[in-house]
């Protein structure tokens, strides 16, 4: 017998299906060893040596696997290719009492896809486990057990029990807490631009012609105008007054045709975010999505894997991927959008490891209504995202005439330049299979236009604008940052995010914008100002290309690790003796009077935020919720997202609670809804007596919520 060892069920059902019997696939349910969660579990002193158990929950799968090995005549480990899969690998051959160096018994096989042909390949050329990315994974967990296990205890002492502070989610906690700040801070600035409306003067007027077009103020007296220089509503009327009923005439026309390229096949943060844009799928959901894509779905045939591996930053297409994809278009499209060579995107970083390949479909030839009927709703739109990504990065560029169109016409005193732009789509290209994304107007028509025309302003628009701050990251925008900022890699962005929010630091509101909570805050700003190195993104990008480093082995682990924690620890220890509880949580004084005791009430911070307690603690244990969300003020309508949450009586008096918007939207809840979503399956949370809750009777996501005590 053949053991083959993958991660999951799912996983191993379909490798089970291209293999013969002589062939065991079986799971090893993820990690099989981990560091133990009941203290730091790493040597410090000899070389940060990890001390590894088997968890209580992976014991009973171990043993099953050792019986499994000793009766087989080979191991074969068919774990991901990434570092994770890489490590689990390691693990698993030391847990079973295998040798390496017995490449009779033991191999490793890696692989891109989970179809025949790409299995088939790797049971033909097993390799050894590569170190390289075993140390690069080990050096991460360390790096964030360190941190994890140092600091926040740390935060217990010094703030509160329950926080918590994370290498990598702490530097992506600020960049969402100084963009509120920013907001916060912003103070809008009023502006003005001009839009006329023209028509071409014709010897004898045509009602079927389209005569008419609109244009932006560009010019005054060829200096280009500043995005915000018309600042005042006096001197948009003014310019308006100085035109109004004018003539113009065209001053110059530009034509150019350009064309338009495909973007390239995706990479997990490319992935995340558009599937956050097109169907506002977080990035945990997309990554869940696609492993199932990934690991196998049934179809007529049997189970295959439909995408290639999930988690990668590589835009490498394979030669046999892309030779499938150009039968398949010569097959489905006609001859003008084939290209005589194969497309190749380069990588961005000289770290991408150039064996990995982008996300694609297995076979071009399973389109995604061919096989639609085996997909859920979800899974059809992320396949069909995935695969339409790929052709289109194999079809003809589409061809776009563009025009620009200059308008002068003469005031009392200024000359001014209008500007119109037109885009027509010449040649669709790989847009007839990708959708258009940018903000171009495509085959907008314009006028018959030349020299000299002469044209009648009809009407003169002064539009009035406010500048708007920046918005709020969302899991999309929050993943480009990530990416921009070099914080985190593809196999980390999603967990990065779904940490924020399971602790509290963040939550959703209702357009799934990402807002940080008091905690959040509080927690941010004391490590900015006290543990600067651990939030600072250049820092946090170069431990990365650090870890990028050791996998590639060109750097030693140890000394990677040495390199951070050495200066950490002496700085936590300098801020251990430093810092004061009270001047990191302080108690504010209130002129509330406590209903059991008759002290003042002061604000203290809780794991939870805010809230009142008695003054005379502990002597007396009152204490109230200032939960931010224990009202219904501008909580929105979960349903609509038009109308704000209203508290209503039915027939018997009881208190319900309804949309503002009723009966054109018949949202009802017997509870107050709140304007955060749930981390879990982000349906809308609502607040009981006791607790905070998912209103989703099928999610089991609550947490306590302070509330008012008195003995």
């Amino acid at each position: 017998m053949k053991l083959v060892i993958v991660e999951s069920p799912t996983k191993a059902k379909t490798i089970t299906h291209f293999l013969e019997k002589t062939f065991e696939v079986t799971p090893s349910y993820g990690h099989v060893r981990d560091l133990p969660k009941s203290k730091l579990g790493i040597d410090i002193e000899n070389n940060f040596t990890p001390h590894y158990i088997i968890p209580k929950k992976a014991q009973k799968n171990v043993s099953h696997l050792k019986k499994l090995s000793q009766k087989a005549e080979e191991v074969i480990l068919a774990t991901d290719e990434d570092r994770e899969g890489e490590a689990i690998a390691w693990h698993l051959l030391h847990i079973l009492n295998l040798s390496e160096t017995d490449t009779k018994k033991v191999k490793r096989i890696a692989f891109h896809e989970i179809t025949a042909p790409a299995i088939q390949q790797a049971l033909n050329n097993p390799r050894q486990i590569d170190l390289n990315l075993v140390n690069a994974q080990q050096a991460r967990r360390i790096l964030d057990r360190l941190v994890g296990y140092q600091l926040s205890p740390f935060l217990w002492k010094k703030v509160f029990r329950g926080l918590s502070a994370g290498r990598v989610q702490s530097p992506a906690l600020r960049l969402i807490v100084e963009r509120e700040q920013a907001r916060n801070n912003f103070q809008p600035e009023e502006y003005w631009t001009i839009t006329a409306i023209w028509e071409k003067i014709l010897p004898q007027p045509n009602k079927e012609t389209n005569n008419e077009f609109s244009s932006e103020l560009w010019k005054i007296n060829d200096k280009t105008l500043a995005p915000t220089e018309l600042n005042t509503k006096t001197s948009a009327e003014f310019i308006k007054n100085e035109i109004q009923n004018k003539e113009g005439e065209i001053y110059d026309i530009k034509e150019q045709q350009t064309k338009r390229f495909p973007l390239p096949p995706f990479t997990t943060s490319s992935l995340q975010q558009t599937a956050f844009n097109a169907f506002h799928y977080s990035a945990k959901k997309t990554m869940m999505i696609a492993q199932t894509l990934y690991e196998g779905k049934k179809l007529a045939q049997g189970p295959v894997g439909l995408i290639t591996y999930m988690r990668t930053d590589s835009l490498n297409i394979s030669p046999l991927a892309l030779k499938d994809a150009q039968k398949f278009i010569q097959e489905n499209f006609p001859k003008a959008y084939w290209l005589e060579q194969p497309r190749i995107f380069k990588n961005r970083s000289r770290l991408t490891q150039e064996a990995h390949e982008a996300i694609r479909p297995t076979n071009p030839f399973l389109t995604p209504d061919a096989i639609k009927q085996y997909l859920t709703k979800e899974e059809y739109n992320l396949y069909k995202l995935i695969w339409s990504r790929f052709i289109a990065s194999q079809l003809k560029e589409a061809i776009i005439d563009r025009t620009t169109v200059i308008i002068k016409t003469q005031g009392t005193k200024d000359i001014y330049l209008f500007k119109s732009n037109f885009s027509q789509l010449v040649f669709e290209g790989f847009l007839k299979i990708y959708p258009n994304t940018s903000a171009e107007k495509l085959n907008n028509s314009k006028p018959l236009l030349k020299l000299g025309d002469r044209l009648t302003a009809k009407e003169i628009i002064p539009n009035q604008h406010f500048t708007q701050p920046l918005p709020r990251f969302n899991d999309a925008s929050l993943v480009k940052t990530l990416e921009k900022y070099g914080i985190g890699r593809p196999s980390t962005y999603a967990p990065i995010i779904s940490v924020l929010l399971d602790r509290g630091y963040v939550r959703r509101d209702t357009s799934k914008a990402l807002i940080p909570t008091e905690i959040g805050i509080l927690v941010s700003n004391l490590l900015v100002q006290h543990f600067s190195k651990i939030v600072d993104y250049n820092f946090t990008s170069e431990i990365e290309n650090r870890l990028d480093e050791i996998a590639l082995g060109k750097a030693n682990w140890v000394e990677v690790v040495k390199e951070f924690y050495e200066p950490f620890a002496a700085n936590l220890k300098q801020k251990e003796e430093e810092i004061l509880k009270e001047n990191i949580s302080p108690i504010t004084p209130t002129e509330e009077i406590c209903p059991k005791c008759s002290q003042k009430l002061v604000i203290r911070w809780g794991k939870y935020g805010k809230f009142l307690a008695c003054s005379n603690w502990p002597n007396c244990s009152y204490t109230k919720s200032l939960n931010e969300n224990s009202n219904l003020e501008n909580v929105t309508c979960p349903i609509c997202h038009i109308g704000q949450v209203v508290p209503k009586r039915n027939k018997k008096g009881k208190i319900f609670y309804a949309c503002s918007r009723w009966p054109d939207c018949n949202f009802t809840s017997s509870y107050p809804p709140l304007n955060e979503l749930c981390p879990q399956c982000h349906q809308y949370l609502i607040e009981t007596k006791t607790k905070i809750k998912c209103s989703n009777k099928d999610c089991s996501y609550e947490r306590p919520k302070l509330k008012e005590t008195e003995d």
